[in-house]
């Protein structure tokens, strides 16, 4: 067996890859340049330190690494998609989208005959386990409820989930760090990185300001009527957030966004639980193996180490509701919804806009 290694330069892909060459297996070290840095040169290159940790890494292992630029791809693939949800007043997900599209799709696609064969596997760094039941895979959370990566990694299918291998999923971060140092890794003692994948250091906002720029518009008390003050941009706000909006007698939370009047509407901490939802519609599902049945489940809408339990009914061939036990202020159309089967990882779908009747409908 061979195995294509994806390597960030970050301290767990790093980890994976000495797990791999300690057992003996032959290893090709694999660098994706995602980093759209002809457009936001002006913002800074993360990507040069991430390459150099990789470059250290590969060197004190004596394996090669090959680097593969797909800017073009992520582009494409992943921030149209991201900007499109923005400006509907969406809240996208490019990491979920990245993983199935880039790092486990445009990437193979990129690989030669002789490196994409049966007998080679792809290895990351993921906190995720892949449990194989013969006539099919499944996957698994990590026993690191905090570190779990199965939310950005839901959107994978059968025949990518096949080839795929995560050394480090069976760890805790802990050990992950333990075996790093054991093993003095250039990178031993590298912070992990946050946000999403190709950023780096550069902040979200600054990203999104780039290709949408700014937009002033009211932010409304939806309680009220009453005009508060100003946003830049409803693309730069989500529901659920409380940081950045700027207001005074709060702490104040966005609850809804309309994009035809450019208006973010907020509520205030004593009721925002008011607008706290149980219920929401998810279509464009996607599923690991095959749909989940109708009855209980657990569902996450964001990243995290929660796990809610929920309700599902299937309104149509493509969309269901989904009931949760407790209410979430959080929830945003365009998300990802992630359902589980205790650890199981089922698949996802996207949150809609809210309809207000939908329980009814199916």
């Amino acid at each position: 067996m061979r195995y294509a290694l994806l390597l960030s330069g970050g301290v767990d892909s790093s980890t994976a890859l000495a797990e791999l060459v300690r057992a003996g297996q032959a290893v090709t070290a694999y660098y994706l340049k995602v980093w759209l840095e002809d457009e936001l040169e002006h913002l800074g290159c993360p990507w040069e330190d991430d390459l150099s940790c990789a470059r250290a890494v590969c060197e004190r292992f004596d394996v090669e690494l090959r680097v593969i630029p797909l800017q073009l791809e992520y582009y494409e693939r992943v921030v149209n998609e991201a900007l499109d949800r923005l400006r509907a007043g969406c809240t996208p997900s490019p990491d979920i989208l990245c993983n199935e599209r880039i790092k486990f799709g445009a990437f193979l696609d990129r690989l030669g005959p002789h490196e994409t064969g049966p007998d080679v596997r792809i290895a990351s760094g993921h906190y995720a386990r892949i449990v194989d039941r013969g006539d099919h895979v499944e996957l698994a959370r990590s026993p690191d409820p905090v570190k779990d990566q199965t939310y950005f990694l839901s959107h994978l299918r059968q025949d990518q989930l096949r080839r795929i291998v995560f050394p480090v999923g069976e760890y805790r971060k802990e050990e992950v760090r333990r075996r790093a140092r054991a093993l003095d890794l250039p990178n031993k003692d590298r912070r992990d990185s946050q946000g999403i994948c190709f950023l780096g250091n550069v902040r979200y906002p600054q990203f999104v300001r780039h290709y949408l720029g700014e937009r002033a518009g009211p932010i409304v008390d939806i309680e009220s009527g009453e005009v508060l003050g100003e946003h830049r941009g409803y693309w730069f706000h989500t529901i659920g957030q409380r940081t950045g909006l700027r207001l005074g007698g709060g702490p104040w939370y966005v609850v809804r966004k309309d994009p035809r009047r450019n208006t973010v509407y907020v509520s205030h901490a004593d009721v925002v639980e008011q607008r706290a939802r149980r219920e929401f519609v998810v279509s464009d599902l996607s599923w690991v193996w095959r749909r989940a049945e109708q009855g209980h489940l657990a569902v996450k809408i964001r990243h995290g180490p929660a796990l809610v339990d929920a309700s599902i009914r299937w309104l149509d061939r493509d969309t269901i509701l989904v009931t949760m036990d407790r209410a979430d202020r959080g929830v945003a159309p365009g998300q990802y919804a992630v359902f589980y089967d205790r650890d199981i990882c089922l698949g996802c779908g996207t949150i809609q806009q809210e309809d207000g009747d939908a329980r009814h409908r199916g």
